[in-house]
């Protein structure tokens, strides 16, 4: 998400004072992509994400769908306040596409981080479903990145951060993976964002992690996807309900059950695109 590029709005109800910028430092922190909250606990950043009050600051221009950086603000566990930068995408500001049925994209993307929670390996950042200035949509926390990392070399490493992200956007049937959809850490750690094409109930895995195609799971991730299995039957499958059909939730336990049956990482399908365009 660094870097990306935030255009100003009017000057609105920000607060004037949020983690103890002005309205004029906040927007430098979209420019230079930055996170005003520091690091924050899971649970701190999703209470947050959920109650906090929303503010847009810009509309970062890069993205394909309406997509604004916003502030969130409200009570820390201990009685404080606290701010933290976010992501906001208004379901209103989706793009029509053919294959996937319209302003579904925003419950994806809150489905990717139920499953990333479950898998434990939090790929992908803090993300909720909330109200917010455009109307319902997704709200994920912003994260920064380490800008010393080449991602171009980075998708072409044996990175095992990568290869669980490939074995998870397995389980998602994730359609477009792409290398600028990877966040590479200061801390070693890799997520992944824009999941908004994942839960097809037909074949559509697309991505840029094909490393590992036909290799066999190692026990940690058969455990995984045990996990999953169970968690399908349970939690897991209550918190999509509201996100997904009944015909994508079969699915996703479909695969699951596939990938531990085969007890491989999936090769490509040679009867359609298994790189998203364009890849970065």
């Amino acid at each position: 998400m660094a870097g990306s590029t935030a255009e100003s709005p009017q000057p609105g109800g920000l607060p004037e004072d949020a983690q103890g910028l002005t309205r004029a430092e906040m927007e430098a922190a979209a420019l230079a992509g930055r996170q005003i909250a520091g690091m924050l606990d899971q649970a701190i950043a999703l209470r947050l994400l959920r109650d906090g009050q929303l503010e847009v600051v810009g509309r970062l221009l890069s993205a394909s769908n309406a997509t604004f950086f916003c502030v969130v603000s409200g009570p820390d566990g201990d009685g404080s306040t606290i701010s933290a930068s976010c992501v906001y995408k208004p379901v209103r500001g989706e793009r029509p596409l053919y294959d996937f049925p319209d302003g579904t994209l925003a419950c994806r993307e809150v489905g990717a981080h139920a499953v990333s929670q479950a898998t434990g390996w939090d790929i992908v950042p803090p993300t909720v479903m909330r109200d917010g200035p455009f109307g319902e949509g997704m709200v994920q926390l912003w994260i920064e990145t380490d800008e010393s990392v080449d991602v171009s070399e980075l998708v072409m490493s044996d990175n095992p951060a990568l290869r669980r992200i490939a074995l998870f956007d397995a389980v998602l049937n994730n359609a477009d993976r792409k290398g600028g959809h990877l966040l590479p850490l200061r801390d070693g750690r890799i997520q992944g964002i824009d999941n908004g094409l994942c839960f097809a109930v037909e074949p559509k895995l697309r991505t840029v992690l094909w490393r590992w195609r036909g290799q066999p799971l190692t026990e940690d991730e058969r455990a995984i996807l045990e996990g999953l299995r169970t968690a399908m039957s349970g939690p897991l499958r209550a918190e999509l309900a509201p996100l997904l059909t009944a015909l994508e939730i079969e699915a996703t336990s479909r695969r699951i059950d596939e990938l531990l049956a085969s007890g491989r990482l999936p090769r490509p399908d040679r009867g359609r695109p298994a790189i998203p365009w364009p890849p970065y």
